[in-house]
């Protein structure tokens, strides 16, 4: 019981993420790594900031929401 507990607790912080829209970090530092080893990786900051933006002014500037 107290592993399964753990494991949940594991994977709250990227549920968590994807329910709200934000890609996960270490998922793009994993992909940038393994696909595009000659490119530099964003900082943590500078990758939410695009995501965001990426998110919120993709219709120039018209919030994109279900509600």
């Amino acid at each position: 019981m107290l592993s399964k507990i753990q494991s949940i607790l594991k994977y709250r912080k990227q549920f968590i993420s994807l329910l709200v829209g934000v890609p996960s970090y270490e998922k793009y530092v994993e992909h940038m790594k393994i696909h595009h080893p000659e490119q530099e990786v964003k900082s943590r900051k500078d990758f939410f900031c695009e995501a965001q933006e990426a998110r919120f002014n993709a219709k120039g500037g018209k919030i994109s929401r279900c509600c």
